[in-house]
């Protein structure tokens, strides 16, 4: 067995499985550094460094086989942080390259295959949620910010979306399971990476006094227009699961 260790990132995960290929290793798995544990002795350990000119060779292979949705489909996969993410894009990888023209992700009698398409729609539901349930709250310096907690690391699915619909004015949202977050400053959509995690009740005070105010006046909306003998808790949640009130002004 040859354990391929890469730094986490996709052009990581592209660069081992180039890499894969290139010495033509057949017992092979692939780990990020972070979850990586020896437990076989006796494995060999090949330490991968992240090259984007093999990184765009898988890529640019990839989209002539599977099309650049297809890629999105493992890009999918990859954010899941899935424990299999790894092994199964490596195997939809090694099967387009030996059926190229087939579009081998709609082959689900295969299990590995059969996997990636149930994670798509897990990611894909979950994405959809976060452009729906984000809710933003202005700074003392006029930034309006937002904190997220998704099941999985949805946030670069996120950034067009939100890059598009707040072109007007500036805004962060931060993922406070991952540490890090997207922010727009009028010109540009970035990532960004604080060497600390976020403390929510200094993040509170500094609240612009326009988002105290309307967040006493929302809620107070909320209680008033709210029909207490046409409440229909289990729709509610159906509609607005439980673990995304967090997010929403009207449930604090």
């Amino acid at each position: 067995m040859t354990t391929l260790i890469y730094d986490g990132s996709f052009d990581g995960l592209l660069t081992a499985v180039f890499e894969v290929f290139e010495y033509r290793y057949k017992d092979v798995e692939i780990i990020s550094k972070g979850r990586f544990h020896q437990e076989n002795m006796f494995a060999e350990i090949h330490d991968v460094i992240t090259q984007n000119d093999k990184a765009e060779r898988v890529l640019n292979k990839l989209e002539q086989n599977i099309g650049k949705s297809g890629i999105h489909q493992l890009l999918k996969v990859f954010l899941s942080e899935d424990s299999e993410s790894e092994k199964i894009i490596l195997s939809a990888i090694q099967q387009s390259i030996q059926h190229p023209q087939e579009n081998i992700l709609q082959n689900y009698a295969d299990c590995d295959i059969l996997k990636i398409s149930k994670i798509c729609k897990s990611v894909d539901r979950e994405r959809h949620r976060m452009t729906a349930f984000v809710r933003f709250e202005k700074m003392l310096d006029g930034v309006f910010f937002a904190k997220i907690d998704p099941d999985f690391d949805v946030l670069p699915l996120i950034r067009k979306h939100f890059k598009d619909r707040y072109q007007d004015q500036k805004w962060m949202i931060y993922d406070l399971r991952r540490n890090y977050g997207l922010l727009y400053d009028l010109e540009n959509c970035e990532f960004f990476y604080p060497e600390e995690k976020l403390d929510l009740h200094q993040y509170q005070q500094k609240f612009h006094d326009e988002e105290k105010n309307y967040q006493t006046l929302w809620q107070r909306y909320f209680t008033k227009t709210n029909i207490v003998e046409r409440k229909n808790l289990k729709l509610h949640i159906q509609h607005v699961p439980k673990r995304y009130w967090k997010y929403l002004t009207e449930k604090s």
